[in-house]
């Protein structure tokens, strides 16, 4: 008897055979590559370059069956090429793409992203893929005109173009109304400046759910456009950021299409006003971002803000981000009817000095990440407050939290809500918060293996325990942190660690013991108190960029593994005892911009190899060592230098006539105002309820300044904004001869020191052709001449030295000239006229002592002084003797002069001791 299920199997078996005859296919070789799409794939895989970490070849499509290629996928059933996706792989393909692929019929799917194609046009038949669901260009780099005839792709559901910054669009996007089945759109960062009928064309896509317009510089909307928009029903995700759309512009077409939206990004615009009150009809709305516009707060003492009441009235609104805005007073109570708030965003905000209470966030169970940076805000919570919600991140830089350290930071490190996905916290910013307080206890215990913790700029005091300190990111900067440097452990991301403007002690030799030290990018342990050697293990860290060391206590010689930090741009070392002479190994850190050496006890001659292998420099100072010798021709090939300290050495010779080569000097470029580390750390992204992989759950930027030290107008100052300052400063040294004349022809130059110095002749007649001029300090020279009239051309000029030369002649007449104290041209032979003189007609040239010159001259003059007053002494105390031993009667009465003097001192010696004696006695008798 023939069961049911033994029927359904031969059914199903009988189903099988007949779907094999109609497609022509052998039901054994149905998962087997296609011969023609193999080679066609073949063909498209000779059109391009990939490249794998290594930098070699990395396709592998080395096989016979195509569909087990690296990013190529087939239909299990019929063996056809479905789906080609290049994203996320260890690869970066390149170059340019086979029409061949026009040959893979069936294909329905095609994903670029995150590749380079190094500026190639967007392929138009692409157009002729008739099956395509999905097109993914996005931050491929491409550029030129986005093909209207893409929009002959009538199944397209998915088109990503957006991060192709040089990618734009010829006219209307009219063509993308053919596409009546997309759902999802991202054209961000494209040029649509000419699009005027964006907010049409959106509106008519009936489909469409996720739309990203992020940065494409949209016109706005008019009237007319409104008029023809139909209201949309299914968009639920819209990015409009970073447009300059102003509200007028944006919030009646936006509140047409707002039924269903559940999260709306309008960021860096120009929205103005209060926040409407049409947001509470966004009753799907989840995540909303208003950051960086221009709005403000209602004036509503007795409500507060109408339109924070009703967003707070929405059921499910998960992200409120108001970050950068003209918000000002005080924030309302009412917040904390957000009760479902996962994100609560309001940094750089000015609510000068309002008070925040646990009242606020009473509701928050389930708040994760919370910024309040740079508002100013008070925070004050009743000790032994417990917070109902458990944060993953908080920033609260620049707000009030001291003088005491929040103890209620310590419940973020427990499990309190099970239903909340976030464990514990993660990131924390409590820089500049007011914090003089001692570290508790429990702080690194219960902080560790944070991906980021930022407590610089307080007064925190504290010792770290003697255990590991597991850490990703870490600035402690400008604190009272004491005792000797921990061992760092720093787990599988790129780690940053600044100790510096502290008063840590001891040797650095933990440093070769770090965990995870090849993952370390920058280490700053300047103003501190380290002393010792520094251990020669820097091998260790290949990733390093910035390595700050400056004003400690350092000795010894330079270790020579600082030269395997090929990738290292900054290196500082200055204010220390380092000595010795540089490592030559210190050539291979050829991407070095920033190299402060000063204020140490090098020696050696400057090296040659500093002007042929470091040619990114843009900061160099040697100053206050003991380099000798002459100034290498070949530094004049750091054409990026902006800044040059050689002063305070024993640098000899003449200047390189080559010095018009900086570029930077030269000619007027865009500088780079400052020299910036920018570390972006991104931590693991979440997985969406449709198992997509989404953004990051965190990105970590870490930014970090190279201040230069530099004298500027008489004094030592730190100087972050090195672009604004074009410096040469080469005094304090021995040089000699003319000022070169190429010299002039650093027309952006603003500081030129060459005092202290043996430079003879006149002073340049065309310096005033370097017209930003703001310091020039030329004294204590031998100049000689007139002072050329081409300086009263400096009108920026604010700071001028000329004393202790031997100039003559009358000063020029300038506004700017006369302005000086006359002390600016003290010490010279002859000058005259305003300001040290009336007028030159009454004034003779003094005789007699001749300009003091440079340094030089005063030492030799105390080194004569010194001999001859030894000589002196040595020839006095010979005469005398002399006389005495030659001369009879004058020995004689010598003689008895001391025999007079030695008794009359031994009798009122032994007259005060009697008194002495008596005086004892007489007391003794009276106590009895």
């Amino acid at each position: 008897m023939i069961t049911m299920s033994s029927m359904r199997s031969h059914k199903l078996v009988l189903f099988f055979a007949i779907s094999c005859l109609l497609l022509h296919e052998k039901c054994t070789d149905a998962s087997v590559c296609k011969e023609s799409e193999r080679k066609a794939l073949l063909e498209f895989q000779h059109s391009l370059q990939a490249l794998g970490v290594s930098g070699n070849d990395a396709f592998f499509w080395i096989s016979e069956e195509c569909c087990l290629w690296r990013g190529v996928y087939c239909n299990s059933f019929t063996g056809y090429v479905e789906m080609l996706d290049f994203s996320d792989q260890p690869l970066v393909v390149a170059g340019t793409i086979s029409p061949s692929l026009l040959k893979l019929h069936h294909l329905t799917s095609l994903n670029f992203s995150s590749n380079d194609f190094n500026g190639s046009l967007i392929p138009e038949f692409f157009a002729s893929l008739k099956k395509l669901k999905l097109l993914d260009l996005s931050n491929a780099n491409f550029r030129g005109p986005i093909p209207s005839l893409l929009g002959n792709l009538s199944m397209l559901e998915t088109l990503r173009l957006g991060g192709n910054g040089r990618v734009f669009n010829v006219g209307k996007l009219e063509w993308l109304s053919h596409l009546s089945r997309l759902k999802e759109l991202d054209l961000s960062f494209t040029n649509l400046s000419n699009a005027n009928d964006w907010s049409q064309v959106i509106s008519h896509l009936p489909l469409l759910q996720k739309l990203s317009l992020r940065h494409c510089g949209l016109p706005s909307i008019s009237s007319s456009s409104l008029s023809l928009a139909n209201s949309s029903t299914s968009l639920t995700y819209l990015d409009l950021s970073d447009n300059n759309l102003p509200s007028s512009a944006i919030y009646p077409w936006l509140f047409n299409v707002s039924s269903n939206l559940v999260s709306l990004d309008l960021s860096s615009n120009q929205l103005k006003g209060p926040i409407p009150e049409a947001f509470g009809n966004m009753k799907a709305i989840q995540e909303l971002y208003l950051n960086d516009n221009l709005l403000v707060l209602a004036k509503n003492q007795v409500r507060g803000d109408s339109g924070l009441n009703e967003i707070g009235k929405l059921p499910d609104f998960r992200v409120l981000d108001l970050g950068y805005n003209l918000l000002n007073g005080s924030i309302s109570k009412s917040i904390g009817q957000l009760s479902n708030l996962r994100v609560l965003r309001l940094p750089g905000n000015s609510f000068g000095g309002d008070v925040i209470s646990e009242a606020h966030f009473s509701n928050f169970t389930y708040l994760q990440k919370m910024d309040l940076s740079y508002t100013s805000l008070t925070l004050r919570f009743n000790s032994g407050w417990i917070p109902s919600f458990q944060l993953s991140q908080l920033l609260l830089c620049s707000c009030k939290l001291g003088p005491r350290f929040p103890d209620w930071l310590r419940t973020q490190m427990d499990v309190l809500n099970p239903d909340v996905e976030i464990s514990s916290i993660d990131y924390l910013d409590i820089s500049a918060s007011g914090i003089s307080d001692s570290l508790p206890y429990w702080f690194w215990d219960k902080f560790q293996g944070l991906s980021y913790i930022n407590m610089s700029f307080n007064q925190i005091s504290g010792t770290f325990p003697n255990n590991s300190i597991h850490i990703i990111h870490l600035d402690l900067s400008s604190n009272n942190f004491s005792g000797p440097l921990p061992r760092f452990s720093l787990d599988y991301n790129m780690g940053t660690i600044n100790l510096s403007k502290n008063k840590f002690t001891g040797s650095v030799s933990p440093i070769c013991n770090f965990t995870g030290a090849v993952y370390l990018t920058l280490f700053d342990l300047s103003n501190n108190l380290f002393s010792g050697v520094v251990p020669d293990c820097f091998g260790s860290f290949p990733f390093l960029t910035a390595l700050n060391l400056g004003d400690n206590s350092f000795s010894g010689s330079l270790p020579s593994s600082l030269g395997s930090l090929v990738s290292l741009e900054m290196l500082s070392i200055r204010g220390n005892k380092f000595s010795g002479v540089l490592p030559s190994s210190l050539q291979n850190c050829a991407k070095l911009k920033f190299l402060d050496l000063s204020d140490n006890e090098l020696s050696g001659e400057i090296p040659m190899w500093i002007g042929q292998k470091l040619s990114s420099l843009v900061f160099l100072s040697l100053q206050g060592n003991q380099f000798r010798g002459r100034i290498p021709h070949q530094l004049c090939g750091l054409k990026y230098l902006q800044i040059l300290d050689l002063s305070v050495n024993k640098i000899s010779g003449t200047i390189p006539p080559c010095l018009n080569n900086f570029t930077s000097m030269a000619k007027k470029v865009s500088l780079d105002r400052r020299i910036e580390h920018h570390i972006l750390d991104t931590g693991p992204r979440f997985l969406s309820l449709e198992g997509v992989y989404g953004e990051p759950i965190w990105i970590i930027q870490v930014r970090y300044v190279d201040e230069a030290l530099l004298t500027w107008k008489g004094t030592k100052q730190s100087y972050p904004q090195l672009g604004l300052l074009l410096a040469i400063d080469l005094s304090c040294n021995k040089l000699t001869g003319e000022i070169p004349e190429e010299l002039s022809s650093l027309q952006e130059l603003v500081v030129l020191n060459l005092s202290r110095n043996l430079f003879n002749g006149k002073i340049l007649q065309k310096i005033g052709h370097i017209r930003q001029l703001e310091v020039l300090d030329l004294s204590r020279n031998k100049f000689s001449g007139d002072i050329p009239t081409s300086l009263s051309a400096l009108t920026f000029l604010s700071n001028l030295n000329l004393s202790y030369n031997d100039l003559s002649g009358k000063i020029p007449t300038s506004t700017q000239l006369q302005s000086f104290d006359p002390s600016s041209f003290s010490h010279n032979r002859g000058l005259c006229g305003p300001p040290i003189s009336p007028n030159c007609s009454m004034v003779e040239p003094p005789r007699g002592k001749p300009a003091v010159g440079s340094e030089e001259d005063s030492d030799e003059f105390m080194k004569w002084f010194y001999t001859g007053m030894g000589l002196g002494f040595a020839v006095g105390l010979w005469g005398f003797c002399s006389v005495v031993f030659f001369k009879r009667s004058w020995r004689h009465s010598y003689y008895r002069y001391l025999d007079s003097a030695k008794n009359w001192v031994y009798v009122s010696f032994v007259l005060l001791k009697t008194r002495l004696v008596r005086r004892i006695k007489c007391l003794s008798t009276r106590s009895d």
